[in-house]
């Protein structure tokens, strides 16, 4: 069997070209090959197309060629995160293109497979779709998208044998198993390298006809930034454990059920093993489990889509992001409970775009607002300004159009039936005429 080249980071570093579209695998700091791009920060090379989830944090991985002026254009999920990236796509700096996180992952998989491109109803009738080719099939309009591929790949893997053959560990397969398949050349970060063999077949997840070059690296805490450790900061007071404990009563035993950031988060607090209910991650993951304890971070535990470390649950399993938005797309989702700013009395949903910052990040929630058989929206029932988030019709960027078929606030529960906005149920200390005189939206009452 060959043997895969292995060389240092510098060497690497070196094969990418001005001009060059790179691939970047990670999700967050997780799977992220830093060493690599931290090499490349070390040379000329300028004028790059970067091409992945995210940028990474201030000064790290691809966040350290954004301060080098380094990229030319940026295409991801979600940039948000990284204040030099929301800078430098407002003055013009860095040209920028942004793809719900499930498209950008197949449409890495189709260039991977030589596929010209195909079509999703993700992002229909969105800000993001226009300019894009659209064809009604099977009633649903979906947007046309042109498989990605590039010159350079920079991935990160666990571990490889000296064939090439790679092995991701826990979550780290995220985006690095699609891009693995779709540049021109192909260099693997890995932590260990092993003798041809050690790697059993089955456990071999990018055979190594894909991979060119072998680099080793040993990562370190300092490595993952701020993505390393628990976050505690979560936010927790009466009214929204409420909407967290309304919205875990509507979860039967065997759900299979996606939790948004936010209120959304809190659900998986209150889910205990009686339940039943199995949270899956678009980053990779089936079987998520709790917060891990004892303060263990990134380095020992997968991490979920908001890149908090977790645990894994009996019957856990791992996949790349491609095959999680097939998941979702393929509506093997019993439900999505995603926060929201604006549902209307049409069932359409506007949670991606914040009045008066930049449209940097979008991530997984068009996927999920179009694909999961079921959709909870979580928020609070009014702005901070007290104007209405339950409106006649959104006039923020909508996520997605018709797609919502519960909304708990803080102050109510309305439902969709016969395609009519109802209120259904007040929460705890609410009146009805509170929720009338602080809802804009015309709605039918139902109150048991």
């Amino acid at each position: 069997m060959k043997e895969v080249p292995i060389i240092d980071v510098a060497t690497a570093a070196q094969m990418v070209k001005d001009g060059d579209t790179i691939l970047q695998g990670g999700f967050g700091m997780t799977g992220n090959p830093v060493h690599l791009m931290h090499a490349l920060a070390e040379t000329g090379t300028k004028n790059l197309t970067f091409i992945g989830n995210n940028v990474g944090e201030v000064g790290i991985g691809g966040g350290r060629l954004l301060q080098n002026g380094q990229i030319k254009k940026m295409i991801g999920s979600f940039f948000t995160s990284n204040p030099d990236a929301v800078k430098a796509a407002q003055s013009g700096q860095v040209a920028y293109e942004l793809l719900p996180q499930g498209t950008l992952a197949e449409a890495i998989r189709a260039g991977g497979a030589g596929i010209g491109g195909f079509y999703t109803p993700t992002s229909a009738g969105t800000l993001i779709a226009q300019g894009r080719e659209t064809k009604i099939i099977d009633g649903a309009e979906q947007v046309f998208i042109k498989g990605i591929r590039g010159n350079v790949a920079f991935i990160r893997a666990w571990r490889a044998d000296t064939a090439g053959n790679l092995q991701y560990r826990m979550t780290e397969q995220n985006f690095n198993k699609a891009m693995a398949t779709a540049a021109d050349l192909v260099i693997a970060e890995v932590e260990e390298i092993v003798p041809v063999g050690e790697i059993a077949p089955e456990h071999v997840h990018t055979p190594g006809c894909f991979v060119n070059y072998l680099v080793q690296a040993t990562l370190t805490l300092e490595d993952l930034g701020s993505s390393a450790s628990v976050s505690s900061s979560k936010k927790v007071d009466e009214s929204r454990m409420n909407m967290a404990k309304r919205a875990l009563s509507e979860l039967k035993k065997g759900d299979v059920v996606n939790l948004g950031i936010g209120i959304p988060t809190l659900v998986a607090d209150l889910i205990t093993e009686e339940h039943g209910i199995i949270l899956h991650t678009e980053n990779g993951m089936l079987g998520v489990g709790p917060v891990p304890t004892d303060g263990g971070g990134a380095m020992n535990y997968p991490v979920n889509a908001g890149k908090i470390p977790v645990t894994a649950l009996k019957g856990s399993s791992y996949f790349d992001s491609a095959d999680s938005f097939a998941m979702i797309r393929g509506r093997h989702i019993d439900a999505a409970i995603m926060g929201g700013l604006e549902v209307d009395e049409a069932a359409n949903l506007a949670n991606w775009a914040v009045p008066g910052k930049p449209l940097l990040g979008v991530g997984g929630a068009m996927d999920l607002a179009k694909g999961a058989k079921r959709l909870i929206i979580t928020m609070t029932h009014t702005n901070p300004d007290g104007s209405s988030k339950i409106v006649p019709a959104c006039t923020l960027p909508l996520t997605a159009s018709g797609v919502v078929d519960l909304v708990i606030t803080d102050l109510a529960v309305f439902a969709f039936p016969e395609n009519k906005l109802t209120l259904i149920e007040l929460m705890p200390g609410a009146t009805l005429e509170e929720v009338k005189a602080k809802t804009s939206a015309s709605f039918v009452e139902q109150l048991a």
